[in-house]
């Protein structure tokens, strides 16, 4: 970006356009107003923000900037999931994704632009990582997914996922600030119960969430129970093996008391068999889990196979049998592209 570019007030807290309001001798009260206006109502400018003196909103519109992301593409799917394109500021393109079910809509939200992580089953890992998005743009993907709820099918956004492009956990304080605007009652006011944030599992920054006591609901992308398979498929675990994940993932239960969900994707003759739900169950042992075990859907130049349904059966019901609770997690949008580990695999950034 420019060096030139003005700041974009939305990357401010509220501390800072207080003192902003102070140095030009304004009212308190006027940081609050505006303060409203960007997270509560989610305005796109200076000019709109209604109840402000003209004088100030051209003050605003010179010394700051208000840039939000914009639309550059939509898709549906059969199942009437919509993927959506946005365009940043620097004109990188992301992905977000609405999928429906009965009587309820989640938005499915990206962190970052690109991925730096390089797991091998992953469309968004063969783009490279290009930055970290801000709190601000990661807002707007749900308003934009919230409002095309409301249009097309005539109800608000129910739950949000962090499952998009990008680690979250890479990108934690501003993901931490974009939960607290979603969540917050000088902004969206959706309960942190409706929000999940997916990860690989960053032992250090999960240790952070539970001295947060981080109220969204937290899943983990294992999918591989040893060491052996998941070095494989994700790199990063090379540094930061399963134990090291097990333990900040008891640390976090003991701190929070919540229950983790593991995702583990099923990849045909790689992770599939009762060998791998027998050590799935063993790493699961150490703290309460909901698995959901999830459908691998097609990726170009990405040579893994989907496990058959039978298969997938027998997988769900040995873990079953230890007493676990298990769901076949359905793929949705997988004609557009917009499936778990799909993002990015036609709109290319």
């Amino acid at each position: 970006m420019s060096g030139n570019r003005k700041p974009d007030i939305r990357s401010l807290s509220r501390e800072e356009i207080e003192a902003f309001f102070s140095s030009i001798r304004e009212k308190p009260f006027r940081a609050k107003q505006v303060y409203e206006w960007l997270w509560k109502k989610g305005c796109p400018s200076f000019q709109e923000m209604s109840n402000l003196p003209l004088p100030l909103r051209n003050k605003l519109t010179e010394t700051f900037s208000l840039e939000g992301i914009r639309e550059t593409g939509r898709q549906k799917s059969s199942d009437d999931t919509i993927k959506m394109g946005f365009r940043l500021v620097d004109d990188i393109v992301i992905e977000g994704v609405l999928i429906p079910a009965e009587e309820r809509t989640t938005a499915c939200i990206s962190t970052q632009a690109g991925c730096a992580l390089g797991c091998t089953f992953c469309a968004t890992a063969t783009l490279g990582f290009y930055r970290n998005l801000m709190a601000a743009e990661m807002v707007d993907q749900v308003r934009y997914l919230d409002e095309i709820s409301r249009e097309v099918h005539g109800i608000p956004l129910s739950n949000i996922v962090l499952m998009g492009m990008g680690e979250p956990l890479f990108n934690y304080p501003q993901v931490k600030r974009a939960i607290g605007f979603i969540t917050g009652e000088v902004g969206m006011g959706i309960s942190p119960q409706r929000i999940t944030l997916s990860t690989v599992g960053v032992p250090k920054v999960i240790r952070q969430l539970a001295d947060d006591q981080f109220k969204p609901h937290l899943a983990i992308s294992l999918h591989a129970a040893t060491d052996a398979l998941r070095n494989q498929i994700i790199p990063f675990n090379r540094q930061h093996p399963l134990a090291e994940l097990t333990t900040a993932l008891v640390y976090y239960n003991q701190k929070t008391g919540k229950r983790i969900t593991i995702e583990y994707l099923l990849l045909k003759e790689f992770n599939d068999t009762l060998s791998d739900a027998r050590a799935l169950a063993e790493f699961c042992k150490s703290f309460p889990v909901k698995i959901n075990l999830i459908e691998f859907n097609p990726v170009e130049r990405i040579g893994f196979q989907r496990t058959e349904m039978r298969r997938m059966k027998e997988f769900r019901d040995f873990l079953e049998s230890r007493n676990m609770v298990v769901n076949i997690r359905q793929s949705r949008g997988k004609d557009i592209d917009a499936a778990c580990g799909q993002l990015a695999g036609r709109n290319k950034l």
